[in-house]
């Protein structure tokens, strides 16, 4: 045979050969996946990415499929043992192992929940989560993300950049630390951590602790949900939210930095999946000395969140916070001499425990037990400083304290209060497609027991009742509306509404993006303090008949997107009325007023009463525009037109009929620039302020805070292996301003560190 028709021979042998084969694989059966995703109300979930991949091969390409407009999916792979993962943004992502044998087909249905820590899910503005776009509250999201851009450690350093959010602090770390929301006062903000609520009772919360450690997002909700919240809810509601383990090999997180004012902070992050058990858990310390005397600051936070999931439709949760700082209280320095004695020690913890479960395909419900505990202790042990005026009851007792003219020192031994919050949530949700109702009743325990008051311990049972809903009349509009019955042990029923609508004036891509519409109006209510409603004194004996503070709050807005969505711009326009602002009255022999003089009080008497009227309205602009992949530049601006309206006790002309209210500018914004190339990320930010109404409280006639700038940078290098470096400034310009008079801010803050992380894996 010639060497060409063997050739030929062989050439025709491999062609059947290789025909064969391909033939029987054909032939081989292959495994198959489908079934149908739906959300909670029970319609299908479009667009969730559906991948499955060789569970011993994780070099593999994945093999993947989309689900259909009605939620159903379908995938065909060889057998074998395989990881399916279910994804979409919004969305709680689902993880499978499965076998597959050869020939097997397989259905797997889902329920998917949305998910409470995406940037484009709104939890706190309504009974139960939804999309961003369909809340009607102006709301605004603080990713995780944002946080670490921004390198920031309090709380207070990320709400300052939020639209109609103003900073109160009296002095740098440690020193007591408010917000203002919309021009609403202090306390008339409701706070929740992962739900519970801890405000103390009359709705004072102190920032100055609070860390942003293991938080993955912060919810700004503007206007009025006492409907929702119940007391202290009359200006708006903070939410922040701790972190939960997602990754079936543990995630790990260490860091340690130090720098200006012999500042020195550390700490760990552990989170994971252990089955159907999510832990997360995180500790922190930080310690300062500050910028003068007596200025030293120490806080330690530890924080966890732990949930158990039965099944997809029942779960449990637990969430644990603890901050507790020793400070160093100065005082008001620019105007007094510094106290080197005074010290305020704070504790705060809440602990909330929830139960989710459905009944049925739309019946879902939550129990919830919530329990919140702050405990201060004040104290200043020796004189530092004392009133030369022999007509100011401030002897010397100290012969190292320095005499002043118009100052007095008072010492004090030490006053403890302790405030305790428990409480029981019960709601159950029927959720279709179009329509949802939610039904929930609460029970409430408040404690205390403040030393100067003299009586011991106080207490009140609280209870309200809640109706909420929400109606998709067309796919364009979304309509909210509810109501709470509160009743009160300290001001019997009242009963506070809410209503809002949300809606898409225009669906669009490329230059002109989509248009959507807001509205939203709602009642709020803040309960008296307890040092209000009593006291031990026959001259200052607190009034037990006290009303609630009220407000009535609306505001109507428009966002649109621009260049297919790169760029996002809001403007609100908001008003608020606030009514029976409590006050006080003080009366004396030279001051005469109507309350008659007790016996026993031949110099000052007085007592708290429903009298003041003041408002807020104003706008909130915000603009966030991403150009270029690796750049963003967000900016808001605020105009706050509040005034004091009616005051007849006023007895600081801050606070007199007319004036702004103290501690708000009527102006304020900030600009922020964010920039990532390769292994390098960049932030600069500026906060501005204009001037504001504010009182010395020391009867100096100070009454204007000049406006300020100031500039914080922070910048990371990705060393690689999990190790990045990173360092961050604080008022770059060393600017001198004070939040309130008397108070200086902190001055340039240098700080640097090196940061580990694990990002774990599934």
């Amino acid at each position: 045979m010639s060497a060409t028709l063997c050739r030929t021979a062989f050439l025709v042998f491999l062609a059947f050969a290789v025909s064969f084969s391909l033939q029987a694989q054909s032939d081989s059966p292959a495994a198959h996946l489908s079934g149908t995703l739906l959300d909670s109300s029970g319609a299908g979930v479009p667009g969730v990415r559906i991948t499955a991949r060789l569970e011993n091969a994780p070099n593999a390409a994945p093999l993947a499929a989309t689900s259909a407009n009605d939620g159903s999916y379908s995938l065909t792979f060889p057998a074998g043992r395989y990881r399916i993962q279910f994804a979409r943004e919004s969305f709680v992502p689902r993880d499978f192992v499965l076998d597959f044998s050869a020939g097997q087909s397989r259905m797997l249905d889902l329920h998917l929940e949305l998910e409470r820590l995406s940037s484009s899910v709104v939890v706190t503005s309504q009974a139960e989560p939804a999309l961003a776009q369909e809340a009607s509250a102006s709301v605004t999201v603080i990713t995780r993300d944002e946080i670490d851009n921004r390198q920031a450690i309090p709380l207070t350093d990320v709400l300052l950049y939020a639209p109609g959010v103003a900073v109160d602090r009296t002095g740098p770390e440690g020193g007591l630390a408010g917000i203002f929301l919309n021009g609403g006062n202090s306390y008339q903000t409701k706070v929740l951590i992962d739900g519970t609520a801890a405000n103390l009772p009359g709705g004072t919360f102190d920032f100055s602790n609070f860390t942003l450690d293991n938080i993955d997002k912060v919810e700004v909700v503007r206007g009025a949900e006492s409907a929702l919240y119940g007391t202290d809810a009359a200006s708006g509601v903070i939410q922040v939210f701790t972190h939960r383990g997602e990754t079936r090999v543990p995630a790990f997180n260490l860091f340690t930095e130090g720098g200006s004012f012999s500042t020195a902070r550390g700490g760990a992050q552990l989170s994971g999946l252990l089955g159907s058990f999510d832990y997360s858990g995180a500790a922190s310390y930080f310690t300062s000395e500050g910028q003068g005397p007596n200025d030293s600051f120490r806080n330690r936070t530890i924080s966890g969140n732990f949930g158990y999931a039965f099944s997809e439709t029942n779960q449990l949760r637990l969430a644990l916070r603890n901050n507790t700082s020793e400070a160093g209280i100065p005082g008001q320095t620019l105007l007094t001499p510094p106290s080197l004695h005074q010290i305020n020690d704070l504790r705060d913890f809440s602990v909330n425990a929830r139960w989710d479960f459905t009944s049925g395909t739309h019946w879902h419900h939550q129990m919830s037990g919530a329990e919140s505990y702050h405990h201060v202790f004040t104290a200043n042990p020796m004189q530092s400083f004392f009133a030369t005026d022999p007509f100011a009851g401030c002897p010397q007792t100290n012969p190292a304290a320095v005499p002043t003219a118009e100052f007095c020192d008072f010492t004090s031994p030490g006053a403890k209060s302790e405030y305790n919050r428990a409480s029981i949530n019960a709601q159950t949700s029927y959720i279709l497609r179009k329509f949802s109702a939610t039904a929930g009743y609460q029970y409430e325990v408040e404690n205390t027991d403040i030393s100067f008051l003299g009586i011991g311990h106080l207490r009140r049972n609280n209870q309200g009742g809640y109706l909420d809903f929400r109606y998709l009349p067309v796919s364009r509009l979304s309509l909210d509306f509810g109501a709470r019955a509160e009743a009160n042990g300290s001001f019997g029923t009242r009963v506070v509404p809410r209503v809002g609508a949300s809606l898409a004036l225009r669906y669009g891509s490329g230059f002109w993006g989509d248009t959507r519409y807001r509205f939203f109006y709602g009642a709020g209510i803040v309960e008296p303090r307890f040092d209000q409603n009593a006291g031990s004194s026959p001259c200052f004996p607190g009034n037990p008949t006290l009303k609630p503070e009220a407000s009535k709050t609306w505001n109507t807005g428009i966002e649109q997107k621009l260049l297919d969505d790169r760029v996002k711009i809001s403007a609100d326009y908001f008003s608020s009325r606030f009514y029976d602002i409590i006050s006080f009255t003080s009366c004396s022999p030279f001051s005469p007023c109507a309350i008659p003089q007790p016996a026993g009080c031949p110099a000052f008497w007085g007592n708290f009463f429903n009298t003041d009227l003041a408002r807020a309205r104003g706008t909130n602009v915000a603009v966030e525009a991403r150009p270029v992949h690796g750049l963003m530049v967000a900016g808001n601006y605020s105009y706050n037109d509040s005034r004091v309206l009616v005051s007849p006790n006023a007895f600081d002309p801050a606070e007199i009929a007319g004036n702004h209210l103290i501690r708000r500018p009527p102006h304020s914004g900030s600009l922020t620039l964010m920039s990532s190339f390769r292994q390098f990320h960049f932030t600069i930010a500026g906060y501005f302020s204009g001037p504001r109404t504010d009182s010395d409280f020391l009867f100096l006639g100070l009454t204007r805070n000049p406006g300020y700038a100031r500039f914080d940078i922070a910048s990371s290098y990705n060393v690689g292996r999990g190790i990045s470096l990173y360092a961050h400034a604080t008022n770059l310009f060393d600017n001198h301003y004070q939040d309130a008079i008397g108070y200086p801010a902190l001055g340039r803050d240098v700080r640097v560190g090196m940061n580990y992380r694990f990002s774990g894996k599934n």
